[in-house]
């Protein structure tokens, strides 16, 4: 039998690239949908399509495609209007390219989410699917609705929603984590209790796989996430035992440090080193889906590697 074709968007993005090459390595066949002409990896064709938010050239694009994993977004406003810039790009490009799918007679569509289009940066208790989505804003607000644009289109879907992705690469907080337990100080941050559910890029790319390989209709939405919650303390002795070094951490209490950021006017990077966030991945355990390694593990790989490849990350 013919491997599945699957049409891959924002494979040149941090999340794109580990699941270009994870798919490939699972025996998917992989066009990617390109903005503009690119040189392509071993394995992968490429199909010109142009700004998603306008695409060109769609019923070529995905000619004989079997799912599209859309993963292409964006994740930070780029004009003073946020909720304009998350409609179009995050909304309205996720409902084109799924009435083009659902044109092109696309079995699924595999929509890269977040778990900040059920709740803001932290939450009381802990996540399930059945919890009902309450997001915070502009961003995952526009995650929402496209998933709903999805259950309009009427294509059968799978929206996952990743809590914090960590992996070779990553940007943002997890990299600002990575980089402070790559400091030979002792840090102030011991007395943080909250806890936070996170992923790693190649859990994230196991459940892709799983809804792929699903049997019947999905038209739901999947929280991902690994199964071990931790703490900002014990994340960063992780990383630092990756790096081969003691963990460090001086006890401050956490209402110093949160005061000490909001004064500094990092209030929304306070409640996420302070807060909780702690979900459960039912839906794809009812698939038989479980991630590869634990949090503690995936860290401590991650800050191996990083040691091991300064530049790249």
């Amino acid at each position: 039998m013919t491997a599945p074709l699957i049409a891959l968007t924002g494979a040149t993005g941090f999340i794109g690239r580990h699941l270009l090459r994870d798919l490939t390595a699972r025996g998917y066949r992989v066009r990617v949908l390109l903005r503009r002409p690119v040189e392509l990896p071993p394995g992968a064709s490429g199909a010109v399509v142009g700004d998603l938010a306008r695409p060109q050239n769609m019923a070529a694009a995905l000619a004989g495609v079997d799912a599209v994993v859309h993963s292409a977004g964006l994740a930070h406003a780029m004009s003073g209007a946020p909720e304009d810039d998350y409609r179009t790009f995050n909304t309205e490009a996720t409902r084109g390219l799924a009435q083009a799918a659902a044109k092109a007679r696309v079995r699924r569509f595999v929509f890269l989410s977040s778990i900040r289009a059920q709740c803001g940066p932290s939450a009381p208790g802990v996540l399930t699917e059945a919890a009902a989505p309450a997001p915070t804003d502009a961003y995952g607000r526009s995650k929402l609705a496209a998933e709903e644009a999805l259950a309009e289109v009427g294509i059968d879907f799978a929206a996952l929603r990743p809590v914090l992705v960590y992996g070779p690469g990553v940007k943002g907080n997890m990299a600002a984590l990575l980089a402070l337990a790559a400091r030979p100080v002792p840090l102030p941050l011991g007395g943080l209790k909250g806890r936070r559910s996170i992923v790693s890029v190649e859990s994230l790319a196991g459940a892709i796989d799983a809804v792929l390989r699903a049997p019947g209709e999905l038209r739901r939405p999947f929280i991902v996430t690994e199964a071990d919650p931790l703490t900002v303390p014990e994340m960063l002795a992780a990383l630092r035992a990756g790096l081969g070094r003691p963990a460090g951490l001086l006890p401050v209490p956490a209402g110093l440090v949160s005061a000490a950021l909001r004064l500094a006017g990092k209030a929304e990077f306070s409640e996420r080193l302070a807060g909780s966030l702690m979900a459960r991945a039912d839906a794809l355990a009812a698939l038989g889906w479980a991630p590869p390694h634990g949090s503690r593990e995936g860290l401590e790989a991650l800050a191996r590697h990083h040691a091991s490849h300064p530049v790249s990350g």
